[in-house]
């Protein structure tokens, strides 16, 4: 029993467990930087919170690690139907907060459901494609199922309203959907229709303030102490920090906490400030080992219902990430999309936690089950 357990842990995969760990010290570190110097006592006490709950996500990424990705292909529909369940909970019962409905609140348990649909949606279409045609390339009918399993939780989460996180969803359908292979003619009909329905969405479908910030990303001086504040002030700490940064707990956007929101959608912004431009090299370089370890495990894994789970999981890993420093930066609008495990969030740190525990559940599975 004691040799097989220890065969069990010699052939287990840590590489992702222990990037997932680099990436998280650098994040509570900046985190506590970023809030040393607030005012407000709960704030400063924030990087304890994200410890707790970054122990949790361990647990659980190291419990659903020892589970075969067969109980997880089981558990794919019912996942995604569950999740879809509490998001309609979410418009008829969520607690609001910031101007949008998103949370469901049981005493002093918070839980944001739309967190968790970003990997009950790549469960779900892992699934599908793997029963339906896997080894031929895509019609366009091909994928009318699957933009279905898509778009009801998008709409959902739009409805919130959430507008980041619902344009992630589609975004991680396209990724699956161009991994699958599509016909070229497929995939010029998807750019047309995506252009079409973006021109629509933008007169039609979108607020007052969700436009605004398409214009501030144009033009952010054009409201310089209003809706471009944001923007402005990120891009002057991530300026500041040239080659080598102006050191820890040396961000005088946060100290002076002239950069809102510090602590979640522009933690990337204080780290540069901090540690300029060599150490934001460094954190990319971490997230770039973390996606192509996805992307040479869905390479190199037998079954395809894992090898495209294990796209589905890069996708969400790679949009925030892409996303969130684009914004930090100026190059995309501001959608309030966390940075994987630097931004602070309790509901955010579990689903990447859960992406982490899948991947290496996918990898084991090549020795150990």
């Amino acid at each position: 029993m004691n040799q097989t357990i220890i065969n069990f842990f010699k052939k287990y995969d840590y590489t992702f467990l222990i990037t997932m760990l680099a990436i998280f010290i650098i994040g509570v570190l900046n985190l506590y930087s970023a809030t040393h110097a607030h005012t407000d006592a709960h704030m400063q006490n924030l990087y304890k919170s994200q410890m707790l709950w970054f122990s949790l996500a361990n647990l659980v990424a190291f419990g659903i690690s020892l589970f075969p990705p067969k109980s997880l292909f089981r558990f794919s529909y019912w996942a995604y139907i569950l999740n879809v369940i509490l998001l309609i909970l979410v418009l008829l019962m969520g607690k609001k907060g910031m101007g949008a409905q998103r949370w469901l609140v049981i005493g002093s348990f918070r839980l944001q459901p739309s967190e968790l649909m970003k990997i009950s949606l790549a469960l779900a279409l892992a699934r599908y494609f793997s029963k339906n045609s896997p080894e031929r390339e895509l019609y366009l009918k091909d994928l009318l199922v699957p933009f279905l399993i898509t778009i009801v939780p998008t709409v959902l989460i739009v409805l919130q309203p959430d507008l980041g996180t619902g344009l992630l969803l589609v975004l991680i359908f396209l990724v699956i959907s161009f991994y699958k292979r599509l016909r070229w003619k497929t995939i010029g009909i998807i750019g047309l229709i995506g252009l079409v329905s973006g021109t629509v969405m933008y007169n039609y479908g979108l607020k007052e303030y969700q436009k605004k910030r398409i214009l501030t990303f144009i033009d952010p001086y054009a409201d310089a102490k209003g809706s471009g504040y944001n923007a402005i002030q990120s891009q002057i700490a991530i300026g500041s920090g040239l080659w080598r940064g102006k050191g820890f707990k040396k961000s005088s956007q946060a100290s002076l906490n002239y950069l809102p929101e510090n602590h979640t959608d522009f933690v990337f912004s204080i780290y540069n400030e901090e540690h300029g431009f060599l150490g934001s090299l460094v954190l990319i370089a971490l997230y770039v080992i973390l996606l192509m370890r996805f992307i040479w495990l869905s390479g190199s894994t037998l079954r395809f219902y894992d090898s495209i789970l294990a796209i589905g999981l890069m996708s969400i890993f790679f949009w925030h990430t892409f996303i969130n420093m684009c914004m930090v930066m100026g190059l995309m609008p501001i959608v309030g999309l966390p940075l994987p495990l630097m931004s602070y969030g309790g509901s955010s740190i579990i689903t990447f936690g859960i992406c982490i525990g899948m991947v290496t559940s996918i990898s084991n599975s090549r020795n150990l089950f």
